[in-house]
């Protein structure tokens, strides 16, 4: 196999996931994207970082894009003599809305697509199937590789992903502050075991909010986030995203907190989006953005 002349230029949707009650199986594909580009070259490896987090990110091999093109070259049995690879980040990092799988989805795609016939030895699902092994859940992946809503699950350690349609009319809304919070330490204060009540109550509102996102009816929104599994124990390491979410339900809005947080995003209509800025806590951003139908993609080259 040969390489194709660079660079090639990748983008990548934010995404949200659980959405309250679908832990690790919803994810929604977001219109704030990050780019990724790269060429092959002789030799070495050049890494250019713009954009959130670029005082924070690694330029050497540690690069969270940079690892997963090198998994992504093995796994198309090539190995480049050298990389000069540029990310442009918008997606604000440890905030929940998926930078991290971003930064996977955008490596594995930006390898392949510097590859001649790549896309052929690597298809979509194997590319998908490669990114969620390296981000370790496939939530935020699946929705950063198809786009729009996804629904993800693993079985005997093969990931899979279905679409979900989303109404015409749905709107999102993130409230993001100006502080991270690990997705590790947000994990981990999740108990072993939940009651069995909790556990189909759960369930039974994200049928809920899947059914309510494909046909557009808002007006139940609020009701199918109703979340048992995971927010209220994150309480602790994010009390200001869960007061704001209390706040927004109170006011009769769908909020939920965004993936691990501390990030809270609002499932509403055009009207909502109107309404709910005035909630925004001093510090925090607050970013109407509409849903993204369309999942990582090759923007340029390749």
């Amino acid at each position: 196999m040969t390489f194709v002349p660079g660079p090639v230029v990748v983008q990548v949707p934010a995404t949200s996931a659980n959405l309250g009650p679908g832990f690790d199986a919803l994810g929604l594909a977001l219109d704030l994207h990050d780019t990724v580009g790269g060429s092959v070259v002789s030799g070495g490896l050049r890494v250019e970082v713009q954009g959130e987090a670029a005082d924070e990110v690694p330029r050497d091999e540690h690069n969270l894009v940079v690892r997963s093109m090198r998994a992504a070259f093995d796994a198309l049995g090539v190995e480049p003599p050298g990389l000069e690879v540029r990310c442009t980040n918008a997606i604000p990092h440890g905030r929940g809305l998926g930078s991290s799988a971003a930064a996977i989805v955008g490596g594995v795609h930006l390898a392949r697509a510097l590859v001649e016939g790549g896309r052929s030895r690597l298809p979509d699902h194997a590319a998908f199937q490669l990114a969620a092994d390296l981000e370790g859940h496939p939530d935020n992946v699946a929705a950063a590789c198809f786009g729009g809503l996804t629904v993800a699950w693993r079985e005997d350690a093969v990931c899979h992903a279905a679409p979900a349609q989303v109404g015409p009319g749905i709107r999102t809304v993130a409230f993001v502050p100006p502080v991270p919070l690990s997705t590790e330490l947000a994990r981990n204060l999740l108990p072993a075991t939940v009651p069995h009540a909790e556990a189909a109550a759960d369930a039974g509102r994200a049928a809920l909010l899947v059914a309510t996102l494909a046909t557009g009816w808002t007006g139940k929104l609020p009701a199918a986030t109703r979340d048992w599994l995971h927010q209220e124990y994150r309480r602790p390491a994010m009390p200001e995203s869960l007061e704001l979410v209390d706040a927004l339900r109170a006011a009769g809005h769908a909020a939920v907190v965004s993936g691990a947080g501390p990030t809270v995003l609002v499932l509403t209509d055009g009207a909502g989006v109107a309404r709910v800025p005035g909630f925004t806590p001093a510090g925090w951003a607050c970013w109407p953005l509409e849903v993204a139908d369309t999942g990582a993609r090759v923007v340029s080259g390749g």
